[in-house]
């Protein structure tokens, strides 16, 4: 206590909380808070407030109001920082960040001190946001973090490395005065190079896809432009967003900034979601926004079918559509929103607009093609922004693969990843470093959250045990405001997350992120990372690997991860299964006619007449030639799910309460009679399956086991598409074909839930389902068979090569392994020879089986590393095994197909 230190020539000594420091000074609290967080505007030389651990600079004018513990200064200010104790700390230089408006700006200083949970930065700098970070010198915080993790000589840390920090890069761009001043009011008076790019492009009448990482700033690339286009001439922006929480914050971010404009700006901001009551959805078309935020579904039911009666001012003045967190909208989903873009699209011809596209996405591999294939324009019309010039702290990555059991060396089986990363977060918690931890389901993250705070009550944390909270994205939007604000100001300590916070939703920047489990995409895991240390501040990232094939994979070959090409997104507009249902509603927006295969695609005109043939059109004759139009009462908009592709569902039922639906295939494999069925946190068994009513009656249950089908297939090949050579077996072909899944469900296995042996099997009478979908298929080459056949089991080696393939797409691919199905069979009637079938798991297919068609070569050679890599015996969960396995992971024989694998992909 007592620390002297200077303060633009002043003397300034510690003081009690709210104590004032004279002549050009400011006060810092060591604890209480003032004016609800903020710190009171002042003139130098008088007093202000700063909440709690916070750092208060002084200057020339008064400092910007801040939460608590940021701290601000004007340029040309010098700063003194105060511990939460009360004591002066001091450092001689450092590279810090600057938080403003959520960006991040990187600044040498002349001085740094830390304070409890901040940084004061001096020579005009400012403070980053969040807690502090592993000591007082935050790179040796992180290598302390990495050598106490391997010191605990249980050998998980599988690989170590650090990403260097980047500096920023800046560019000019000349702004409307009062859009510069309302940005500069908010600390914003440089733009990233990456966002002038954007925003002239947009200004030059291109659309524009802006590929870059979360916390690179996106969100201006289309304000300015937005903005712009209000102001000078009333036009209107659509912004169109995954998730209500995501719309939430970005509303109040446009909201805040228009204000700032003043009076007479045009600009005006409204959301318009499911959350809204019918009066608040009236008042908001009352008011005519000129921006108006929104998501796909509410495109859907609410604003395309409405069009002329109470949207007509939107669609007749639309100027800019922004399509945000594009890379999330893929496979059925994705396939149905593009076909909403398209019916977007042409009720603004019919209203003499046509808006251009912004569209934000993560790094994919494929940004251009599938932003042109989402919103149906060309791909030549699309300028691409993919260069990140945002500032960026050192990452730590840390990829942490539990051990074996012990005794039971090479079967695969390991300690839990859940265990690991709980035990991870607690370790970080406690050592005052904020954390956030994904995992993957809703109840899971409620669970974990729990017991975190239980595991730091045991530490006798019971202070950080009060901090640590659950998000996802079911949360009311009361709750979910406090959970994220209490992130940013430093409030929560640590909070357990769906992949609700990969979007990006501002929380500021965090110490530390865990991954429980891969994430299945390396799009996903780098989203998620990205949330740790925004700015200079150095960051910790660790990935707890699970059992399957994809994250082991990741553990022997960590370059996959950090230098592998990035996965494609795939969506699929012209499915014939979803295709017919949204021309129908296209009719009911406003009357077809055959100009309309412009938007729908070759396959418009045959669509079209199958709807009229069903009665679902009228045909008309005019002078303009043939149109149609809706025919019937029923809504097609409300008979379409745009997050399925079935049209048959399944009530389940528990306690006479209907608590989820499942289309008919899922109910099937999900909710048959004797199945353990979990919803937010409970178990059920499911004791009855009624079909003719599509119900399933469900009692919960304390059942320690989980259940499991066993399934018949057959694949019928309807029409082959095309076919490629292989590079190292040119007399074997790749094919790509249409083709029909038919499966049945004939009974279903009770596996222990800790150790996962089987405990029994019954029999199911169940009806069978077909599939009609896209799948790549190739033989085994008859000297291949024979060499198999000699080292052991040809059945099994076919089994799990098609295992492992399944395995691997999603590392080339945005897919889910479930999104994938297989067959393998030592005699197909369409081949007349061994044949291992991969198909797309949607009706019509969404594009997955043509990416591994496209990508087979490489696909094969790592999946013949996937599986040679691993020590097992006879197949196990890290190589070759498959929850989805319908035959019970039986027969599996690793050696046979390494040696296919490696015969059609020339590895040695």
């Amino acid at each position: 206590m007592g620390a002297t230190v200077t303060v633009r020539g002043a003397e300034a000594v510690d003081r009690p909380v709210g104590q004032a420091l004279g002549d050009g000074t400011l006060d810092v609290c060591a604890a209480g808070r003032d004016d609800g967080g903020q710190i009171r505007r002042r003139m130098a030389g008088e007093v202000v407030h700063v909440p709690v651990a916070g750092v208060a600079l002084a200057g020339r004018e008064a400092a910007m109001p801040v939460h608590a513990g940021e701290a601000a200064a004007p340029e040309g200010a010098s700063g003194v920082g105060v511990g939460a104790g009360g004591e002066a700390v001091g450092a001689k230089r450092a590279d810090l960040d600057v938080r403003v408006a959520g960006q991040f700006e990187q600044q040498r200083v002349g001085a740094a001190v830390r304070v409890g949970h901040g940084y004061a930065l001096a020579d005009g700098s400012q403070r980053s946001t969040g807690t502090g970070l592993f000591a007082s010198s935050r790179a040796e915080g992180v290598d302390d973090v990495v050598d106490r993790l391997r010191e605990r000589g249980d050998g998980a840390v599988a690989d170590y490395r650090v990403v260097p920090e980047r500096d920023p890069s800046y560019a000019d761009c000349d702004l409307e005065s009062r859009l510069a001043g309302a940005l500069a009011d908010r600390g914003v008076d440089r733009l990233y190079r990456h966002q002038v790019d954007a925003i002239e492009a947009v200004r030059d009448g291109r659309n524009v896809v802006l590929a870059t990482p979360t916390a690179s700033g996106k969100s201006l690339a289309y304000t300015v432009p937005a903005f712009e286009r209000a102001m000078a001439d009333g036009e209107r922006t659509l912004y169109l967003g995954p998730q209500n929480a995501l719309i939430a914050d970005q509303a109040a971010s446009l909201d805040d900034l228009a204000k700032g404009l003043g009076f007479g700006s045009r600009v005006s901001v409204d959301t318009y979601t499911g959350r809204l009551s019918q009066s608040e959805k009236r008042a908001v078309r009352d008011r005519r926004p000129t921006v108006l935020l929104s998501n796909p579904d509410m495109l859907h039911y609410g604003l395309l079918p409405h069009g002329h009666r109470l949207w007509e001012w939107l669609f007749s003045s639309l100027s800019l559509v922004v399509v945000d967190e594009v890379h999330g909208y893929r496979g059925v989903f994705g396939s149905h929103v593009a076909l909403v873009l398209r019916r977007l699209a042409r009720l603004c011809e019919r209203f003499g607009s046509d808006p251009q596209f912004v569209c934000c996405s993560a790094t994919i591999g494929n940004p251009v093609e599938h932003a042109a294939r989402l919103t149906g324009r060309e791909a030549s019309s699309f300028a691409l922004v993919d260069e990140d010039t945002s500032g960026r702290g050192p990452r730590h990555w840390l990829l942490w693969n539990p051990p074996e059991y012990e005794g039971d060396r090479g079967s695969g089986r390991r300690r839990s990843s859940h265990v690991e990363t709980k035990r991870l977060f607690a370790d970080l918690v406690a050592a005052d470093h904020q954390t956030l931890a994904f995992t993957r389901a809703r109840q899971t993250a409620e669970r974990y959250a729990t017991e975190s705070a239980d595991a730091l009550r045991d530490r006798g944390e019971h202070r950080l045990a009060g901090r640590i909270e659950a998000y996802q994205a079911s949360l009311r939007d009361e709750r979910r405001r406090e959970v994220e604000d209490g992130l940013h100001e430093g409030q929560v300590a640590g909070v357990w997350s769906t992949s609700a916070l990969e979007l990006g939703v501002d929380v500021g920047g965090l110490d530390a992120v865990l991954l429980d489990g891969y994430p299945g995409t390396r799009m996903s895991t780098f989203q998620r990372a990205g949330r740790a240390g925004r700015g200079s501040d150095p960051a910790l990232v660790a990935l707890v690997a699970g059992e399957d094939q994809l994250d082991q994979y990741l553990m022997t070959q960590p370059d996959a991860l950090f230098d592998g090409d990035p996965e494609r997104a795939t969506v699929d507009p012209e499915n014939d299964h979803l295709l017919p249902d949204h021309v129908a509603a296209a009719a009911t927006e406003n009357w077809l006619s055959m100009a309309d295969e412009s938007h729908f695609g070759e396959g418009f005109p045959e669509v079209v007449a199958d709807l009229e043939a069903a009665g679902r059109l009228e045909r008309r004759e005019t002078e303009d030639g043939v149109r149609w139009t809706h025919a019937g009462d029923r809504s097609p908009q409300q008979g379409t799910n745009l997050r399925s592709a079935g049209d048959r569902e399944v009530d389940l039922l528990a306690d006479g309460d209907v608590i989820a639906t499942l289309g008919l295939d899922d109910a099937l494999r999900d909710a048959h009679p004797g199945a353990i069925y979990h919803h937010q946190g409970r178990s059920y068994e499911v004791t009855e399956l009624d079909l003719d009513r599509d119900v399933a009656t469900l009692q919960s249950t304390w059942a320690d086991y989980y259940t499991r089908v066993l399934t018949e297939k057959s694949v019928a090949v309807e029409r082959d598409r095309e076919s490629t050579a292989l590079s190292a077996r040119p007399e074997t072909a790749v094919h790509l074909a249409d083709v029909t899944v038919t499966e049945r469900v004939t009974g279903f296995e009770r596996r222990d839930a800790s150790r996962g042996e089987t405990l029994g099997r019954e029999t199911l009478d169940l009806p069978e389902t077909t599939l009609r979908t896209t799948a790549l298929y190739f033989t085994v080459p008859a000297d291949v068979e024979a060499e198999m056949r000699a080292l052991g089991d040809f059945l099994g080696g076919i089994h799990a090569a098609e295992h492992g393939l399944i395995s691997l797409f999603p590392l080339h691919l945005l897919c889910d392994r479930a999104d994938v199905g297989g067959l393998s069979t030592p005699h197909h009637p369409h081949t007349g020879a061994s044949t291992v079938f991969v198909y797309d798991g949607h009706p019509g297919g969404v594009g997955l089986a043509r990416g591994g068609y496209e990508r087979i070569e490489p696909l094969l050679a790592r999946t013949e590393r996937l599986i040679d890599d691993c020590d097992c015996a006879g197949g196990c969960p890290a190589c070759v095994q498959s929850p989805h396995c319908g035959n019970a992971n039986d027969p599996l024989a690793p050696e046979p197909a390494v040696h296919l694998l490696s015969a059609l992909s020339e590895t040695d």
